[in-house]
């Protein structure tokens, strides 16, 4: 079984910054892409950054210049850094990540997800 916590969402001031963590855990050999999406109500959820093991990146235009993304392998751990927040911004985040587990002798690939994080942004 493979899980994903979240943490770091919170209040905040436009034009202020928060950092998100997520953390897998479970029987992981491996994890290709994690990535963050967040979801805003009455509208879909969306991509919003996403990182492969490798370094290779991407974001939505619309945090370009404002968030980063990164990751500790060693950790599993993915983070999204937001600064210059707006009142656009706010949802609730959804980390995602491409694992390959394993039980027993058997490896399986998934997509896993957390539960989500509230990111509210006051004007």
């Amino acid at each position: 079984q493979v899980q994903l916590v979240e943490s770091g969402g919170g209040l905040v001031q436009a034009g202020g910054s928060l950092r998100l963590s997520c953390a897998a855990s479970g029987s992981i050999a491996s994890i290709n892409v994690m990535g963050w999406h967040r979801q805003a109500p009455g509208k879909q959820r969306e991509l919003v950054a996403a990182l492969t093991r490798s370094g290779r990146f991407n974001y939505a235009d619309s945090v370009k210049g404002r968030f980063t993304i990164s990751r500790d392998n060693a950790k599993n751990t993915v983070y999204l850094q937001m600064n210059s927040l707006k009142p656009e911004d706010t949802a609730v985040y959804y980390c995602n990540a491409d694992v390959t587990a394993l039980s027993g002798s058997l490896y399986y690939a998934g997509e896993y997800w957390g539960q989500g994080t509230q990111v509210t942004v006051s004007s």
